[in-house]
């Protein structure tokens, strides 16, 4: 598919999610926007291999079509997305992707239901089969949900308290409870059918379903006015205008900064070892100012048995790149200076690959002094390369420190 085709799909203005589908009419990808027209638009753009990657430039070179469906906020074009990528599983989306470090949100099946963010690996963990409720994800940005939970929470008040509403037993706690009590923190024993209410209300939204809960409260709005409770009527009038105009700013802004600053994919990498022994390197990804943690990659050093992090960061490579189905980087952050950037250059030309690469140069305490990339990269990038290279710092002597524990116990 190209520019010429995308101009006869009368494109909105609007938030909304859009799919990219093959001649079989098959979904190869799903996505959202804050503006439909302007999100579809930025594919088909000369550089989509370095603001994208060569995996959705080949999505977008197999497509056929663009449809989409509006919505009528960005948080219901998040939901809607999230709901649709879990139903359908696109190609694209799932392809080299690991949701164990995704985020997802649960409803607790208690007496007063919690609304809790939980990793995907920890779900099994924390909770059996049938103290959940209901479950909502995964959700790949964690910030984005954060911004999300904080606008829904202005339009359903819901609990997240750490243990279950009501098995508090020490004085202290007990005494928090009744403070948050006061300031609305913590529900009122007396409306527990009004909290099942809105605790019902919310499962629908993050269903898709809006309209369900703007009929249901439109009819009581109109019963409390016939038994003239106005007060309860005004109260429930105030939160169908909220639902209807949702006000999720936030989400906009953050949207906003991410299409400008189109996430490109960075991949950090480091070598940890106690002089020459026990030798690991790590692969991390950061994409739009974000850990991409179920795309971590750990290596253990085969070629080198002396002290050599040049030599061990091109296996490192070396290896990395033998996986042509996991999604390549546009910018690739090595620990160190010249040498580590000439070390992964050769590699780079040994495989005939043209990625930019970036080293993050250390001083005396191990805390970053300089980058070196060009001016451009840096006012786009600085963020999230200090991110990757800090979050590659941090792997790398994990995964060692557990290996030579593990040599040593053993």
């Amino acid at each position: 598919m190209d520019l010429t085709q995308l101009k006869k799909t009368p494109l909105p203005n609007t938030p909304g999610v859009y799919f990219f589908l093959d001649k079989r009419k098959r979904i190869l990808y799903i996505g959202k926007a804050t503006s439909l027209k302007n999100r579809v638009q930025s594919y088909f753009t000369a550089d989509i291999l370095e603001k994208r990657s060569a995996l959705i430039a080949k999505m977008v070179m197999e497509s056929t079509t663009v449809d989409f469906t509006e919505t009528d906020s960005v948080l219901e074009a998040l939901i809607l997305e999230t709901n649709l990528i879990r139903t359908h599983k696109p190609y694209y989306n799932t392809k080299s992707k690991d949701d164990k470090s995704y985020n997802h949100i649960i409803i607790t099946n208690e007496e007063w239901p919690r609304v809790l963010v939980v990793r995907e690996r920890d779900i099994s963990e924390k909770f059996l089969p049938e103290e959940i409720k209901s479950i909502f994800g995964p959700f790949a940005s964690g910030q984005l949900l954060k911004d999300a939970l904080n606008i829904v929470r202005k339009l359903f008040c819901f609990y997240d308290t750490k243990y279950a509403i009501g098995t508090e037993r020490t004085k202290l706690a007990k005494g928090t409870i009744d403070f948050n009590r006061q300031i609305g923190l913590y529900p009122d024993p007396e409306k527990k059918q009004e909290y099942q209410t809105t605790i019902r209300h919310l499962r629908l939204f993050f269903e898709g379903k809006k309209q369900t809960i703007l009929k249901e409260l439109e009819k009581q709005m109109h019963s409390l006015a016939r038994t003239q409770l106005f007060e309860e009527a005004n109260k429930i009038k105030k939160q169908i205008f909220a639902l209807k105009h949702i006000e999720d700013i936030a989400l906009l802004k953050r949207e906003t900064y991410r299409n400008v600053n189109t996430g490109a994919r960075i991949e950090a990498y480091d070598i940890a070892h106690n002089q020459g022994k026990e030798m690991v390197g790590v692969m991390v990804v950061v994409q739009d100012d974000e850990p991409k943690r179920g795309e971590y990659r750990k290596f253990k050093i085969k070629t080198q048995d002396k002290a050599n992090d040049p030599g061990a960061l091109k296996e490192v490579l070396r290896r990395r790149f033998g996986h042509s189905e996991w999604e390549y980087p546009a910018y690739i952050v090595v620990d160190g200076n010249d040498i580590q950037v000439r070390a992964a250059q050769a590699v780079l030309i040994e495989l005939g690959l043209k990625i930019t690469i970036v080293a993050v140069v250390k001083d005396a305490r191990h805390k970053a002094a300089r980058i070196l990339a060009d001016k451009e990269t840096l006012a786009k990038y600085k963020f999230a390369i200090l991110l990757a290279n800090a979050e590659a710092h941090r792997f790398a002597i994990g995964f060692y420190r557990r290996l030579a524990r593990k040599k040593l116990l053993s």
